[in-house]
């Protein structure tokens, strides 16, 4: 594919003719809603996510040891009816709804060889080049009291986790009706208060399989706008992202991220950035908070087992969590109320947490593959920045955007449509900003941005 050569001043980009650019095509009106996105958006209904946490807590328990016999209490009862509610809705649809499940040996948090079931409904893409391309969404079914042992006493969890898996629930059957290129996967996973357990088994499994897992939510907790003060701030939920991990050793991809200054840069950074613009385009007035750390301190998510497979993975969580009504037996202590109770939930919160996941994933699933293979040449000084990238296989690609940010900033701030070329210059210095570039359908689909790697 042709070169373009683009001129830029500063973080304005002011274009300069030239016979290259005269040939670039014009780029798709990329701040153009799309249609089918604001239609989803407003079939996601606060009341039937009312119902489902009502119904999710009606099983008095859902603890992972919990009674699986039973059709009306425990987490047996809790899986089948969300399987069945999921194979109702998703009647006349593509949905596919199956169960994904191990048995878990004995462990510091399982008492007793247990069966771990996660209910997983798939929405398959149709874009031949995209379908084998994923985002997994997740909230978990299993709740737990104040002893994380303690299978039989009252377990609502109506906020930890009903809210998410409610969320998730209405995810599917209203994203069922509707096509996208790439493939969605709602999972209601089980076993989170014992260790992240089926969220695990499903990450090692996708990793094993060498599924495109290209990103991954999960929502957990989001049910409460009022914090333990009282304050109510129903317009914002917080987001974390992990930047680089922490482990022992570091990868080849992570030590050039550190060593080029691109802490910031992670994938599941490039994710936040898409989703925080994509969620707050989509649904007005509320605000996505990036927390840039993996998740709370003392804390942890069923998007952790992802990271450790690689994959970028994200945590939605309420903005001020009220911890009387979190893993507490239900009872009353000087006049305050403790448990995790169905009157503490704001069924319309958790409604908008739920488009936000909605805006997110549809634009994720319509967009092209985030770019690859892309490149910053680094061989000789210059002021000026090249890049180069492996072209995209979709066939109503309409091109690339290249877009940068100075190096303190959070969010992209500038960005060039270039065409569909697979290099390109700009009279940025690639020693004052961060790059990345981004592929764009011909409807105005924008991918998640790709860091560029040193290249000499």
């Amino acid at each position: 594919m042709p070169h373009a050569r683009i001129t830029s001043i500063a973080l304005a980009a002011s274009l300069l003719a030239g016979s290259a650019l005269a040939a670039t095509p014009k780029q798709p009106d990329i701040a153009r809603e799309q249609a089918q996105i604001n239609k989803i958006l407003s079939e996601i209904s606060p009341q039937r996510i009312e119902s489902h946490i009502k119904k999710l807590v009606s099983f008095g328990t859902r603890h992972t040891m919990s009674d699986t016999v039973s059709e009306t209490r425990g987490i047996g009862a809790a899986r089948r009816w969300i399987k069945a509610e999921l194979e109702r809705c998703g009647a006349g649809t593509p949905l596919q709804v199956s169960y994904d499940s191990h048995v878990a040996p004995v462990s510091a948090r399982i008492s007793k060889p247990t069966e771990i079931v996660n209910v997983v409904a798939t929405l398959p893409g149709t874009q031949a080049a995209s379908k084998d391309r994923m985002y997994v969404v997740s909230g978990h079914y299993d709740s737990r009291a104040s002893d994380v042992m303690d299978a039989t006493s009252e377990a609502p969890g109506a906020n930890d986790d009903a809210s998410g898996t409610a969320a998730i629930m209405e995810l599917a059957c209203v994203m069922a009706r509707y096509k996208f290129d790439a493939t969605l996967v709602f999972m209601a996973v089980a076993a989170e208060e014992q260790g992240l357990i089926g969220a695990r088994h499903w990450a090692e499994g996708a990793r094993q399989k060498n599924w495109n897992v290209a990103g991954m939510f999960t929502n957990d907790i989001i049910g409460s706008s009022r914090a333990d003060d009282g304050h109510v701030d129903n317009k914002q939920v917080r987001l974390f992202a992990q930047s680089i991990p922490a482990t022992k050793e570091m990868s080849d991809t992570v030590r050039q991220l550190v060593a080029t200054g691109g802490e910031n840069d992670s994938l599941s950074r490039q994710l936040a950035r898409h989703t925080k613009e994509q969620g707050e385009r989509y649904v007005k007035g509320f605000k996505v908070s990036v927390i840039q750390r993996h998740d709370r301190y003392l804390r942890g998510g069923d998007h952790m087992p992802f990271l450790e497979q690689g994959y970028a993975a994200l945590r939605f969580t309420e903005p001020a969590e009220d911890f009387a009504h979190q893993h507490q037996d239900l009872r009353t202590e000087n006049g305050k109320v403790y448990g995790d109770l169905i009157e503490f939930v704001d069924f319309d919160y958790v409604a908008k947490v739920a488009k936000v996941n909605a805006a997110a994933m549809a634009t994720l699933a319509l967009a092209p593959a985030a770019p690859q293979e892309v490149k910053l040449r680094t061989a000789g000084l210059t002021n000026d920045s090249t890049l180069v990238w492996k072209a995209n296989a979709e066939p109503d690609l309409a091109g690339y955007r290249i877009v940068w940010r100075e190096t303190t900033a959070a969010n992209w701030q500038g960005s060039k449509w270039v065409g569909n070329v697979t290099e390109a210059t700009l009279d940025l210095s690639k020693d004052n900003v961060f790059f990345g570039v981004q592929a764009v359908d011909k409807d105005g689909n924008v991918s998640v941005a790709t860091y560029p790697m040193p290249l000499r």
